[in-house]
């Protein structure tokens, strides 16, 4: 009975491979995801789902393209139709992406109950050939009156992996939750 426990605490620990940045960023933005959904914020869809509309859009016409009835010289002018059409949608997708999402990795609803709140929107940066995580929290609705200060935390992503790479999660979730917390402390009002 001693001896499974040690097994237990591994197959549920999160390992990275310490020398691909994006297995550890992978790791940490799922992480956060979990710490700010424990918390009560219920993640925002949408935008998820307008790409995979999208997506889908774009496989219906590269389908279509593909499975057409007529052979090559015959639908010539339906290709070109389609070519286009996949080129215009794939652009559009690539602008959602570029222009809304950029470095997002949550988007949440306002809290169950909470007017005095708005959703968030969790970023994440890690560069190449770097160690320095920056995770950041701003309101989802900046123009809200409700809307708090953006805050930001960058710390170096060797305090949260054994050199093993396991991560920490206690410190990690203790990190984020301080970050959280900040996030949603009353601003001091001026006299």
């Amino acid at each position: 009975m001693q001896d499974n426990k040690p097994e237990i605490a591994t197959k549920n620990s999160k390992k990275a491979n310490l020398l691909d940045h994006h297995s550890i960023k992978h790791i940490l933005d799922e992480s956060v995801s979990e710490i700010v959904t424990s918390r009560g914020y219920v993640e925002d869809v949408r935008m998820s789902n307008i790409r995979l509309l999208m997506g889908t859009i774009i496989i219906i016409i590269a389908l279509a393209a593909q499975f057409y009835k007529k052979k090559f010289p015959e639908n010539r002018n339906f290709l070109i139709g389609c070519i286009l059409l996949y080129i215009v949608f794939n652009g559009l997708l690539q602008l959602i992406i570029y222009t809304k999402e950029k470095n997002e990795i949550l988007f949440t609803y306002p809290p169950a109950g909470s007017f005095t709140s708005t959703g968030l929107v969790v970023s994440s940066k890690l560069p190449r050939f770097s160690d320095t995580y920056t995770l950041g929290i701003v309101s989802a609705d900046p123009k809200s009156i409700s809307a708090n200060q953006p805050v930001q935390l960058t710390k170096s992503v060797t305090q949260w992996f054994t050199k093993d790479g396991v991560l920490v999660e206690g410190l990690f979730w203790k990190d984020v939750e301080a970050l959280i917390n900040e996030y949603a402390k009353e601003p001091k009002k001026s006299k």
